[in-house]
């Protein structure tokens, strides 16, 4: 048993190895390091019996294909995971070391961008704690998104650096590498993988995140002295060209380059991640690649690794001999997707001539998939020349990735009841008429562990000490709450929780931005990535009608508020920049006006990423999920907050609707449109923003403040804003939703003025915040999708 003696000179011990120093010199950065390679070695053994259970057993095993994934910090977790968290704080106590200060040596991995991130780490994370046999399959990007900082008003984008320091949690595997092969100029380039343990909670199980980084191959060899100028520039392009592949998260595609970087980094993935599994299966269970699908299972997140449906194809066949037949049946026996957007912008196509030319056998086979199914598409429905082009896989010059993924694949499941009906009925409705056995919903969720046990401990303590330990392995157990709803001691504790979490984030932001919060003022929170239909601009709109109000009237009766800001913008998204330099100049403007009398503050956080959300979600008092209805495929973000407490206003879009089912009408807030409202809106050409415009003046004031100089800013900085709201396209219906929105915040208002309606509706929020645990949803995907069961005996899971 590990006592706080031996981690105290298992510490210092440790220190001297690595650092070379003692306890009293050592950085944060040292001791971080040191504990963590501590941590490592309570890993190792459980990571290699893990890895035999699997191949004695011949369990199958799901591989997670995604472009993203955003497991945040790790240090807290895996002690957490492995049941020595207390211990060790207890003996880094003794030793005058602050936890804290120590976590936050740690950097993020950028290794994504938002919400698909997070989704994949939490889905590992539930595999794992499950004692479900599930890797994942990613790129190690050497520089993150970017890192975002606010100059002058505005976003200005810095490279993530993440990696500049040593990443202590991966294991290069060089002996495991492969080849990924292009056409020239590229070529032939190395794979080389970087294991990432994934610790199971209070078990035995540890399974992999495997990413992958472009080198130079080892044969590639070259005599510098002897080459010319010319001969040296292509070596040099070559070598560039190789490791941009695992540079960047995400190249710009404003450009060429980023274009065509964007398809590399897919086919490397999936190339690279095959080629691993194949070998694996190979070598512990045989050449006979027949039973495939009953030995993996491999899932792709959105489209990005649709490629795998031709990568395995022309591995069966070209590597393994197999014929069309046998290894397209094999194909679309083991390969699920997941739709992650009902945008239609947001689905991937590639022209015909640059995948072509890039990839020239994967296009041979796309090509002959594309031919077989509208082949098949003539048999079922001749004549019918409109529907067959409508669902080919290519068709005016591209390659829609959507289609592939779902001709390929014998599962496609959106991600949020609304978002799957709106897959079958809309966005692939064709595709559901021919297949509809294929089509599911799988509801998304978040790990509780991370971000209740981890990001809240003082709420997750007073769960426990209100229902026991069970939620922590069985999330559902947090309906046990409801009976203390109404209780007023359960109350105050519940307060005096989200009363310290407020304070941990206002002593950050002063640190920080040295601007001073009122903690008892509500702290109204809208964090995610910023893009239109998240409708951040909303928000702002009611900023500035609120602000208006209590300059016209300084004595206004309002439940003072925090409004408080994150996430980044994509480079290229010169719209969603301009939200963010709005949101930054009305901090601006009303931090500083003395004659509201700190009745409102706005601010915006910088450089949004999983760390943050976890200082940033539990301090929430009300989330803002506002998205246009029918835009957003599910939202974790809504999760998060109604498991900490906050209470939800929000549209009728994605996972709203079932945390409103699951809560009941009285304890979230819904507002505005609905989807069908929505699409009808679109589709009768009725959404004409101008005439609300005109017809409601407090609409009319808010929209003009962009434009008349009611701003600090000079000249027209917000005129794009201004012509995108009254667009006669609608924009995403912001003026439409907006009377709906104030009423909704009016209703919010005489909530917050009940103090017990208010803690009955919080507790409500988290007592049913288990149904949207990761745990469930990974148990579905497991159970109706992949068909893999645990390794572990339910006896050692617990």
């Amino acid at each position: 048993m590990l006592t706080k003696e031996h981690c105290k000179t298992a510490l210092q011990e440790r220190l001297l190895a690595l650092a070379g120093t003692s306890l009293d010199e050592a950085s944060a950065s040292d001791k971080y390091a040191a504990l963590a390679s501590l941590v490592r070695d309570y890993i190792g053994q459980r990571w290699v019996d893990t890895t035999r259970r699997y191949d004695d057993q011949r369990q199958k095993q799901v591989y997670y294909f995604s472009m993203e994934f955003l497991p945040g910090r790790l240090l807290d977790t895996n002690l957490s995971n492995l049941g020595i968290r207390d211990v060790w704080r207890e003996a880094l106590a003794e030793l005058d070391i602050d936890y804290t200060e120590l976590l936050s040596a740690e950097h993020d991995a950028g290794l994504g961008n938002g919400g698909l991130g997070q989704l994949a780490a939490c889905f590992l994370d539930s595999l794992a704690a499950l004692g479900l046999p599930g890797h994942g399959c990613g790129i190690r990007y050497t520089y993150g998104l970017f890192e975002q900082a606010i100059v002058d008003g505005v976003q200005v984008e810095k490279p993530d650096s993440w990696l500049k320091d040593l990443h202590i949690w991966e294991y290069r595997k060089a002996g495991k590498a492969v080849l990924v092969e292009f056409a020239p100029p590229l070529g032939i380039v190395k794979a080389v993988p970087y294991d990432i343990p994934v610790i199971g909670f209070d078990n035995r199980t540890v399974n992999t995140l495997r990413l992958w980084s472009a080198e130079v191959r080892d044969e590639f060899s070259v005599n510098y002295s002897s080459l010319g100028p010319e001969d040296y520039r292509k070596l040099l392009e070559y070598k560039n060209g190789v490791e941009a592949i695992s540079q960047i998260l995400y190249p710009d595609d404003r450009y060429e380059e980023g274009r065509q970087l964007r398809l590399v980094q897919e086919y490397f993935l999936v190339s690279a991640g095959l080629k691993s599994i194949i070998r694996h299966i190979k070598r512990k269970q045989g050449s006979d690649l027949r039973r495939l699908a009953d030995q993996i299972a491999v899932h792709i997140n959105d489209t990005h690794p649709a490629l795998a449906i031709p990568e395995l194809m022309r591995i069966l066949m070209d590597e393994e001999g197999l014929g069309w037949d046998e290894a397209w049946d094999i194909t679309i026996h083991t390969i699920s997707y997941t739709n992650h957007t009902v945008l239609p912008e947001a689905l991937e196509k590639w022209p015909v001539g640059q995948l072509q030319s890039l990839l020239p056998r994967i296009y041979e086979i796309i090509h002959e998939i594309n031919e077989r199914f509208c082949a098949e598409l003539w048999q079922r429905y001749p004549g019918d020349w409109d529907r067959i082009a409508a669902m080919a896989v290519i068709a005016d010059g591209f390659v829609k990735m959507a289609h592939l993924a779902v001709v390929g694949s014998y599962s496609i499941n959106g991600v949020a009841a609304l978002h799957s009906d709106i897959i079958k009925n809309d966005l692939l409705n064709l595709f559901y008429q021919h297949a509809p056995q294929k089509f599911n919903n799988k509801t998304n969720g978040i790990t509780h562990r991370r971000w209740l046990l981890t990001a809240n401990p003082g709420l997750a303590r007073l769960i426990t000490g209100t229902i026991g330990p069970a939620w922590l392995h069985r999330p559902d157990h947090l309906t046990e709450l409801l009976p203390f709803a109404t209780s007023t001691t359960f109350q105050q504790k519940l307060a005096a929780v989200k009363q310290d979490r407020k304070e941990a984030l206002a002593k950050f932001i002063f640190d920080r931005y040295h601007l001073a919060l009122d903690t008892r003022s509500l702290f109204d929170i809208q964090v995610k990535r910023i893009h239109a239909y998240k409708r951040q601009l909303l928000n702002a709109l009611r900023i500035m009608d609120l602000y208006r109000l209590l300059k016209d009237n300084p004595q206004l009766d309002i439940l003072p508020r925090t409004f408080i800001f994150a996430g980044k913008a994509a480079p290229g998204y010169y719209l969603a920049k301009k939200v963010i330099q709005l949101i930054v100049t009305l901090a601006k403007q009303i931090n500083s006006d003395t004659a509201i009398q700190d009745k409102l503050k706005v601010i915006f956080l910088e450089n949004y990423n999983v760390s943050l959300a976890e200082l940033i979600i539990p301090a929430a008092d009300i989330s803002e999920q506002i998205s246009t209805a029918g835009k957003e495929a599910s939202g974790t973000g809504n999760m998060k907050f109604m498991m900490n407490g906050a209470v939800t206003v929000g549209t009728l879009d994605g996972a709203n609707v079932e945390i409103r089912e699951a809560v009941g009408d009285e304890n979230i807030v819904i507002f505005g449109l609905t989807a069908e409202e929505v699409a009808a809106c679109y589709q009768t050409g009725r959404c004409n923003p101008l005439s609300i415009y005109n017809q409601n003046e407090r609409i009319r004031h808010c929209v003009n403040q962009l434009i008349d100089g009611s701003l600090p800013v000079i000249g027209d900085e917000f005129k794009l804003l201004y012509d995108y709201l009254l667009h006669p396209g609608g924009a995403f219906l912001e003026l439409q939703d907006f009377a709906a929105y104030l009423e909704a915040q009016e209703r919010l208002d005489r909530l917050f003025r009940n103090d017990r309606a208010r803690w009955q509706v919080a507790t409500t929020n988290i007592a049913h915040s288990g149904r949207f645990s990761s745990d469930r949803t990974v148990t579905e995907y497991a159970d109706a999708i992949w068909h893999i069961r645990p390794s572990e005996s339910p006896a050692s899971l617990i």
